[in-house]
Protein backbone atom coordinates (compact mmCIF):
# COMPACT_ATOMS: atom_id res chain seq x y z
CA UNK A 1 0.00 0.00 0.00
CA UNK A 2 1.32 3.37 -0.89
CA UNK A 3 1.22 6.25 1.47
CA UNK A 4 -1.01 9.30 0.94
CA UNK A 5 2.12 11.37 0.55
CA UNK A 6 3.17 9.26 -2.38
CA UNK A 7 -0.20 9.83 -4.16
CA UNK A 8 -0.51 13.59 -3.75
CA UNK A 9 0.53 15.90 -6.57
CA UNK A 10 2.94 15.21 -9.38
CA UNK A 11 6.07 13.39 -8.31
CA UNK A 12 9.54 13.36 -9.68
CA UNK A 13 9.60 9.62 -10.08
CA UNK A 14 6.25 7.90 -10.91
CA UNK A 15 3.80 6.20 -8.59
CA UNK A 16 1.60 3.13 -8.07
CA UNK A 17 -2.19 3.46 -8.17
CA UNK A 18 -5.21 1.25 -8.92
CA UNK A 19 -4.23 1.11 -12.59
CA UNK A 20 -0.71 0.00 -11.83
CA UNK A 21 2.47 1.97 -12.19
CA UNK A 22 2.19 5.39 -13.80
CA UNK A 23 5.44 6.98 -14.92
CA UNK A 24 6.00 10.61 -14.06
CA UNK A 25 5.02 13.13 -16.71
CA UNK A 26 8.06 14.68 -18.23
CA UNK A 27 8.30 18.43 -17.92
CA UNK A 28 7.77 20.29 -21.18
CA UNK A 29 10.99 21.17 -22.83
CA UNK A 30 11.55 24.79 -23.64
CA UNK A 31 11.32 25.54 -27.33
CA UNK A 32 14.61 26.18 -29.02
CA UNK A 33 12.91 28.40 -31.60
CA UNK A 34 12.84 32.04 -30.53
CA UNK A 35 9.41 33.69 -30.60
CA UNK A 36 8.65 35.48 -33.80
CA UNK A 37 7.74 39.14 -33.76
CA UNK A 38 4.44 39.32 -35.55
CA UNK A 39 4.24 43.10 -35.50
CA UNK A 40 5.12 44.03 -39.06
CA UNK A 41 3.10 47.22 -39.20
CA UNK A 42 6.21 49.31 -39.70
CA UNK A 43 7.87 46.82 -42.06
CA UNK A 44 5.64 46.96 -45.12
CA UNK A 45 6.87 44.69 -47.85
CA UNK A 46 7.75 45.65 -51.39
CA UNK A 47 4.76 45.42 -53.72
CA UNK A 48 6.13 45.67 -57.25
CA UNK A 49 2.81 46.23 -59.01
CA UNK A 50 1.60 48.94 -56.65
CA UNK A 51 4.90 50.78 -56.30
CA UNK A 52 5.76 50.71 -59.99
CA UNK A 53 2.23 51.84 -60.83
CA UNK A 54 2.53 54.82 -58.48
CA UNK A 55 5.93 55.61 -59.97
CA UNK A 56 4.45 55.64 -63.47
CA UNK A 57 1.60 57.94 -62.44
CA UNK A 58 3.99 60.30 -60.66
CA UNK A 59 6.45 60.53 -63.53
CA UNK A 60 3.78 61.03 -66.19
CA UNK A 61 1.73 63.53 -64.18
CA UNK A 62 4.81 65.37 -62.96
CA UNK A 63 6.24 65.46 -66.48
CA UNK A 64 3.03 67.00 -67.83
CA UNK A 65 3.19 69.84 -65.34
CA UNK A 66 6.91 70.41 -65.84
CA UNK A 67 6.24 70.88 -69.56
CA UNK A 68 3.28 73.20 -68.88
CA UNK A 69 5.39 75.26 -66.48
CA UNK A 70 8.21 75.54 -69.02
CA UNK A 71 5.69 76.50 -71.69
CA UNK A 72 4.61 79.44 -69.53
CA UNK A 73 8.26 80.50 -69.52
CA UNK A 74 8.25 80.64 -73.32
CA UNK A 75 9.58 77.17 -74.11
CA UNK A 76 7.94 74.68 -76.50
CA UNK A 77 6.50 77.54 -78.50
CA UNK A 78 5.22 79.41 -75.48
CA UNK A 79 1.61 80.12 -74.61
CA UNK A 80 0.80 81.59 -78.02
CA UNK A 81 2.98 79.52 -80.30
CA UNK A 82 5.38 82.42 -80.74
CA UNK A 83 7.41 82.10 -77.57
CA UNK A 84 5.08 84.20 -75.44
CA UNK A 85 5.41 83.26 -71.80
CA UNK A 86 4.16 84.57 -68.48
CA UNK A 87 2.85 87.84 -69.93
CA UNK A 88 0.63 85.98 -72.40
CA UNK A 89 -0.67 83.76 -69.62
CA UNK A 90 -1.34 86.85 -67.50
CA UNK A 91 -3.45 88.26 -70.33
CA UNK A 92 -5.44 85.02 -70.44
CA UNK A 93 -6.07 85.27 -66.69
CA UNK A 94 -7.22 88.85 -67.11
CA UNK A 95 -9.68 87.76 -69.81
CA UNK A 96 -11.08 85.21 -67.34
CA UNK A 97 -11.80 87.93 -64.79
CA UNK A 98 -8.76 87.72 -62.52
CA UNK A 99 -6.91 90.68 -61.02
CA UNK A 100 -3.22 90.90 -60.10
CA UNK A 101 -2.70 88.67 -63.09
CA UNK A 102 1.08 89.01 -63.36
CA UNK A 103 1.51 87.78 -59.80
CA UNK A 104 -0.98 84.95 -60.31
CA UNK A 105 0.70 83.97 -63.57
CA UNK A 106 4.06 83.63 -61.83
CA UNK A 107 2.54 81.76 -58.88
CA UNK A 108 0.87 79.32 -61.26
CA UNK A 109 4.06 78.84 -63.28
CA UNK A 110 6.20 78.17 -60.21
CA UNK A 111 3.53 75.87 -58.76
CA UNK A 112 3.35 73.78 -61.91
CA UNK A 113 7.12 73.51 -62.23
CA UNK A 114 7.72 72.84 -58.54
CA UNK A 115 4.88 70.35 -58.15
CA UNK A 116 5.95 68.53 -61.30
CA UNK A 117 9.54 68.13 -60.12
CA UNK A 118 8.46 67.02 -56.64
CA UNK A 119 6.10 64.40 -58.07
CA UNK A 120 8.80 62.94 -60.30
CA UNK A 121 11.16 62.74 -57.32
CA UNK A 122 8.46 61.47 -54.98
CA UNK A 123 9.23 64.22 -52.48
CA UNK A 124 6.59 66.01 -50.37
CA UNK A 125 4.06 64.23 -52.56
CA UNK A 126 0.92 65.36 -50.77
CA UNK A 127 1.98 69.01 -50.95
CA UNK A 128 2.86 68.70 -54.65
CA UNK A 129 -0.51 67.11 -55.33
CA UNK A 130 -2.27 69.89 -53.44
CA UNK A 131 -0.61 72.49 -55.67
CA UNK A 132 -1.87 70.71 -58.78
CA UNK A 133 -5.37 70.27 -57.34
CA UNK A 134 -5.53 73.99 -56.56
CA UNK A 135 -4.38 75.05 -60.03
CA UNK A 136 -6.73 72.64 -61.79
CA UNK A 137 -9.71 73.64 -59.64
CA UNK A 138 -9.19 77.29 -60.54
CA UNK A 139 -8.79 76.40 -64.21
CA UNK A 140 -12.06 74.44 -64.21
CA UNK A 141 -14.10 77.06 -62.37
CA UNK A 142 -12.72 80.15 -64.11
CA UNK A 143 -12.06 78.94 -67.64
CA UNK A 144 -13.73 75.62 -68.41
CA UNK A 145 -16.93 75.17 -66.45
CA UNK A 146 -19.25 77.02 -68.80
CA UNK A 147 -18.06 74.96 -71.78
CA UNK A 148 -19.28 71.72 -70.23
CA UNK A 149 -17.55 68.41 -69.62
CA UNK A 150 -16.08 67.24 -72.93
CA UNK A 151 -12.57 68.38 -73.82
CA UNK A 152 -13.40 68.44 -77.53
CA UNK A 153 -15.89 71.21 -76.83
CA UNK A 154 -13.49 73.16 -74.63
CA UNK A 155 -14.74 71.54 -71.42
CA UNK A 156 -13.01 70.56 -68.19
CA UNK A 157 -12.56 66.82 -68.83
CA UNK A 158 -8.76 66.99 -69.14
CA UNK A 159 -8.24 69.29 -66.14
CA UNK A 160 -10.49 67.13 -63.98
CA UNK A 161 -8.51 64.00 -64.89
CA UNK A 162 -5.20 65.64 -63.96
CA UNK A 163 -6.63 66.96 -60.70
CA UNK A 164 -8.10 63.56 -59.82
CA UNK A 165 -4.74 61.83 -60.37
CA UNK A 166 -3.01 64.39 -58.14
CA UNK A 167 -5.72 63.99 -55.50
CA UNK A 168 -5.26 60.22 -55.46
CA UNK A 169 -1.49 60.55 -55.01
CA UNK A 170 -2.05 62.86 -52.05
CA UNK A 171 -3.64 60.00 -50.12
CA UNK A 172 -1.79 56.96 -51.47
CA UNK A 173 1.63 58.54 -51.08
CA UNK A 174 4.45 58.24 -53.58
CA UNK A 175 5.18 54.53 -53.13
CA UNK A 176 8.55 53.03 -52.26
CA UNK A 177 10.41 54.24 -55.35
CA UNK A 178 10.51 57.78 -53.99
CA UNK A 179 12.47 60.15 -51.80
CA UNK A 180 9.54 60.20 -49.38
CA UNK A 181 10.14 56.49 -48.66
CA UNK A 182 11.79 56.91 -45.25
CA UNK A 183 9.84 59.96 -44.09
CA UNK A 184 6.50 60.62 -42.46
CA UNK A 185 5.19 61.76 -45.83
CA UNK A 186 5.20 58.05 -46.71
CA UNK A 187 4.24 56.41 -43.41
CA UNK A 188 1.45 58.93 -42.68
CA UNK A 189 0.34 59.64 -46.24
CA UNK A 190 -3.44 59.87 -45.53
CA UNK A 191 -2.93 62.42 -42.75
CA UNK A 192 -0.62 64.57 -44.87
CA UNK A 193 -3.04 64.19 -47.76
CA UNK A 194 -5.95 65.49 -45.70
CA UNK A 195 -4.00 68.48 -44.38
CA UNK A 196 -2.72 69.29 -47.87
CA UNK A 197 -6.22 69.04 -49.31
CA UNK A 198 -7.47 71.55 -46.75
CA UNK A 199 -4.62 73.91 -47.69
CA UNK A 200 -5.48 73.53 -51.38
CA UNK A 201 -9.14 74.27 -50.70
CA UNK A 202 -8.30 77.38 -48.67
CA UNK A 203 -5.89 78.65 -51.33
CA UNK A 204 -8.45 78.05 -54.08
CA UNK A 205 -11.17 79.93 -52.23
CA UNK A 206 -8.83 82.86 -51.51
CA UNK A 207 -7.82 83.13 -55.17
CA UNK A 208 -11.41 82.97 -56.39
CA UNK A 209 -12.78 85.43 -53.83
CA UNK A 210 -9.90 87.91 -53.64
CA UNK A 211 -8.44 87.90 -57.13
CA UNK A 212 -11.54 87.31 -59.24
Amino acid sequence: MTSDAGQSGPSAGGQFDDAGYSPALSAPRPSSTPPQDKDTSNKAEWHAGLDLGLLAIRVILGGIFIVHGLQKLGMFGGMDGNGGGVSVFADALSASGYSATTMLAWVTTVTELGAGVLLVLGLFTALAGAGIVGVMTNAVIAMKLEAGFFAGEGGYEYEMMLGAAALALMFTGAGRVALDRRTRWFSHAPAFGLVSLILAAVATVVVLLVFR
